[in-house]
């Protein structure tokens, strides 16, 4: 695994949208004031050609944009870390785009991003065998002030924080719109995590992998799809999952699990991390976030962590995609300890 050197001090933070841009409102005066703010860091700033773009479809432009954006920011050496604008709808058309052999062979560089970005901070780690960040997008970090996970992600890029501990709260409803476009995270509903087998601990180590479901489950079976191979190379390890899903409802979850299982994807798992789904208290003819996630992954008798700080529903956790991880959980809180190895 490859491991990206971490943002300096006076480094450079360079921006791209592979997927949305942050054209509109609330987007664009929270990206104006994340750059503002990290400016005041000491960083300077490297912005890609399509940050302020919105005409493209699902994307900020064209595909073959986006792409050649993405692969020409990475394999820059005029910023040290990426980060992606903010998620979207069909990053995945970008991928014919990008030359992945060009990503392989540049210096690794730490990518962040989350939801439609799992098109490339998944691949990054299993075809490219580089280690990423699934976190925030630039326009969480225009929030007034930081939410403790947003200051994570900063610390995890600068490699300050690869020791992390779950929130408290969460937003159900987020208060952020056109109007006020850097209200911070509306927090109001207690984290309570659940367990599968039942139980009150878990503790878990393995090679950390996952990203959003729905994003996943579109790259299966494709060319892009170099799972096997990932699995097999650190079988001696394990793999732990981190999933999280935005569009699926709970049977749509059910079956992106079964498809995950059937092709061979959850081979040698020492356990599951599932975040918050967005469709988060859904219940369609019996059938709850809960069962439809167990209904599928009871069988491989690992530990499965549910309703964790992961995706949609902020706060998140912003993780290492590719790390080594300890994970432990007890009652309420986990702690996830990132080793780069």
């Amino acid at each position: 695994m490859r491991y990206p050197k971490f943002l300096k001090d006076q480094g450079t933070i360079g921006f791209v949208a592979p997927s949305f841009g942050c054209n509109i409102e609330p987007y664009k005066s929270a990206f104006l004031n994340a750059q503002r703010k990290l400016k005041e860091k000491g960083h300077a700033l490297d912005l890609g050609p399509n940050c302020y773009e919105g005409s493209g479809i699902g994307i900020s432009s064209t595909p073959k944009s986006c792409g050649q954006e993405l692969t020409d920011y990475y394999c820059s050496d005029k910023n040290d870390v990426l980060i992606s604008c903010g998620g979207g709808e069909l990053m995945c058309e970008d991928l014919d785009y990008v030359d992945f052999e060009r990503v392989k062979e540049a210096d690794p560089k730490w990518y962040m991003g989350y939801s439609d970005n799992t098109n490339f901070t998944f691949l990054l780690t299993t075809l490219c065998d580089t280690a990423s960040i699934y976190g925030p997008c630039a326009a969480a970090f225009g929030m007034e002030p930081w939410h403790p996970a947003i200051e994570d992600a900063y610390g995890l890029l600068k490699g300050e924080k690869l020791t992390l501990h779950g929130y408290d709260l969460w937003e159900k409803e987020g208060l952020k719109d056109e109007e006020h476009p850097l209200e911070p995270y509306h927090v109001t509903e207690p984290k309570i995590l659940k367990f599968f087998p039942r139980g009150q601990s878990v503790k878990i180590e393995g090679r950390f992998i996952g990203g959003c479901l729905d994003i996943l489950v579109n790259l299966l079976g494709t060319k892009y799809d170099n799972v096997q191979n990932f699995i097999e190379k650190y079988k001696e390890e394990g793999i732990i999952w981190f999933l999280e899903s935005c569009d699926l409802n709970v049977m749509s979850i059910r079956r992106a699990l079964w498809q995950m299982e059937h092709a061979g994807w959850f081979s040698h798992v020492k356990g599951f991390v599932i975040g918050r789904p967005l469709c988060y208290g859904e219940n369609l003819m019996g059938l709850d976030q809960y069962d439809a996630v167990t209904g599928i992954l009871e069988k491989y008798g690992v530990p499965v962590i549910m309703d964790a700080d992961l995706g949609h529903l902020p706060p998140m956790m912003p993780v290492i995609c590719g790390s080594y991880a300890r994970i432990q959980a007890s009652g309420n809180n986990w702690e996830l300890k990132m080793e780069l190895k």
